[in-house]
């Protein structure tokens, strides 16, 4: 293998790269609230948490901690000047109203259309854990998705057609992984960008589709 994976720092940092200036944008529960730490310091982001938060700010220093903040995910967070709280109903409004710009979300699947899977397995003794995937899924003008592209049995998460329970149908726009960067259509997928010494061919067989360049 000639090439090293992005940790979850460097993809987070990828992610954030891409986030416009005076974007609303919600971050998932998992690997997704990693972004609030990597956008960069010029660039006005107004971060959204389902709990009721805008204008969320990135993880407070160690022992600067205050559990009465926290994202939708029970992570302590900062409070950017400006920010606000309210009741999670006027939050899920925001959501549904296709207010925010942007929403980074976990998948355990995404289809070479979008479909997205990433509440359920499906398996037995798994626990469902739906929250605001849905109404994200479908409420924000972009969804993307930030996941390793293989699972640890060394499956592509990127599929042709999802075996999950689906969380929404085309929603998904891009696939931010540790290996690659994937852009969603109806036509299936298309590169983005990949890590060095990834080749093009290497990528199509570990997810097991076609890629356009």
């Amino acid at each position: 293998m000639g090439y090293q994976k992005r940790s979850k720092d460097q993809l987070a940092r990828r992610v954030a790269q891409d986030i416009h200036e005076g974007a609303y944008v919600n971050l998932g529960i998992g690997m997704p609230t990693l972004v609030a730490n990597h956008i960069p310091a010029d660039r006005e982001v107004i971060l959204q948490s389902e709990n009721g938060i805008l204008g969320m700010g990135p993880a407070p220093e160690a022992g600067a901690q205050d559990y009465d903040l926290i994202n939708a995910g029970k992570q302590p967070v900062t409070l950017r000047k400006g920010g606000a709280f309210f009741h999670h109903a006027d939050s899920f409004a925001m959501m549904r109203g296709g207010h925010l710009d942007i929403c980074v979300l976990g998948a355990f699947q995404v289809s070479r259309t979008g479909d997205l899977a990433n509440w359920h397995t499906g398996e037995a003794g798994a626990i469902p854990a739906v929250g605001g995937a849905m109404d994200l899924a479908i409420g924000a003008k972009q969804t993307w998705v930030m996941m390793d592209l293989l699972t640890r049995q060394g499956a592509s998460k990127v599929v042709a057609q999802c075996s999950y329970p689906l969380t929404g149908i085309g929603c998904v726009k891009r696939i931010y992984s540790d290996l690659a960067t994937l852009e969603c259509s109806a036509e299936g997928l298309r590169l983005i960008d990949k890590v060095d010494g990834l080749e093009h061919a290497e990528l199509e067989k570990l997810i097991g589709l076609p890629i356009a360049a």
